[in-house]
């Protein structure tokens, strides 16, 4: 490398996203294309990683482990549910939880996972754990995909401030082709292959210098079978649990049937206004009055459009307005949430009013007639 363009680039290469920020892109742009549904990540950190892909719709479980509580325990309120989440819960379930341990030590709670995060972690294992690492990770864990990013060294040069590693606690740092070595070693072993590739480009005519952080994506070669993990776990738990949220789901009974009443009532108040609207029309004439029908085509888009045989549609009798439950199921967004018509009846039973036979929601309008 010619040393006067090396110190050219020292003092103004600036990445923008920040690099930390490309790194949690990377692995949110491979969650999106592979959709798994249980992502740990090892060496979480401040959790802001588990935090980005909390939102990711795929994930149903994710879990963190870092060696320092602490650090977790500063930062893990992030992860809690939003008073937002339990007003309008997910149609997904999902469940955070953060372990305190050691990559270099086994624990059930880690078994069953897709995919398997490890950013800016290796670095900051002493030799006896990163001999230990890969038999944890791809031999125990076993995930489908693993993720490892580390230090570039030979971009180190190009970096101010960087006098031997990045940072204090690194314990090493390596070149391409010594990180390349391990982890094709490493994927020889365990019967995964791998992919190289990174984040932070080198300046224009220095390729050779490589990326700034070097990632390797693992793929498991072979389905996992049951005997192996059985034959692998260990019988004591030996993380300690530090954080765990539930976040509110339409799979839950309670939050589904909140759901479901509420969209109910909502679009059935919906109705009867438009009914109401439409009936004064007809002004004073109270033979036209007394049984009124709405036709389908007065229901507002945003309810999107059901299909309303004649005997569906909703009906003024006297002083009720009567809306029938199947036109309120034909609905899409009612109908999306029960998925039968008798989960519908099964939800609401006892908790909207109902005409006699069951098979309305009824309202009375006499303080409506009153008003008007």
């Amino acid at each position: 490398m010619d040393k006067n363009f090396q110190e050219e680039f020292t003092q103004i290469i600036k990445f923008e996203p920040p690099l930390y920020k490309q790194r949690h892109q990377f692995i949110k742009d491979l969650v999106e294309k592979y959709k798994p549904k249980k992502v740990a990540d090892l060496g979480c950190a401040d959790c802001s990683l588990l935090w980005m892909l909390k939102f990711c719709s795929c994930i149903e479980v994710l879990a963190g482990l870092d060696i320092c509580a602490n650090v977790m325990r500063e930062k893990m309120h992030k992860l809690s549910p939003l008073p937002v989440d339990y007003l309008q819960p997910s149609e997904r379930s999902l469940t955070v939880t953060l372990h305190h341990g050691s990559v270099a030590h086994k624990d059930p709670c880690m078994l069953g996972f897709d995919l398997v995060t490890c950013i800016e972690l290796i670095e900051h294992l002493e030799e006896s754990e990163l001999k230990k690492f890969p038999e944890v990770v791809f031999g125990f864990m076993a995930p489908s995909i693993v993720v490892i990013s580390t230090p570039n060294s030979e971009f180190n040069p190009l970096l101010s401030r960087v006098m031997l590693y990045r940072h204090p606690d690194h314990k090493f740092e390596w070149s391409q082709a010594q990180f390349q070595s391990w982890a094709l070693e490493t994927a020889r072993c365990y019967g995964y292959s791998v992919e190289f590739t990174g984040v932070g480009h080198p300046p224009t005519g220095m390729e050779k210098v490589g990326f700034c952080t070097q990632i390797g994506v693992f793929f498991r070669k072979y389905p996992q079978t049951g005997e192996s993990v059985q034959s692998e776990e260990p019988t004591e738990a030996v993380y300690k649990t530090v954080f765990k949220a539930v976040y509110p789901s339409l799979k839950d009974e309670k939050y589904l049937q909140n759901a479901v009443i509420s969209e109910v009532i909502f679009t059935a108040q919906i109705i009867k206004h438009r009914l109401m609207s439409k009936r004064e029309e007809y002004g004073d004439d109270p033979e036209r009055k007394s049984k009124f029908q709405l036709s389908v085509d007065c229901f507002p888009d945003y309810l999107g459009k059901p299909v309303v045989e004649k005997n569906m549609e909703p009906f003024v009798s006297g002083n009720e307005a009567y809306i029938p439950l199947t036109t309120i199921f034909s609905f899409p967004k009612v109908n999306r949430l029960c998925g039968t018509f008798e989960r519908l009846r099964k939800l609401i039973a006892g908790k909207v009013t109902l005409s006699s036979d069951g098979s309305a929601l009824m309202f009375n309008i006499e303080h409506e007639n009153e008003e008007n």
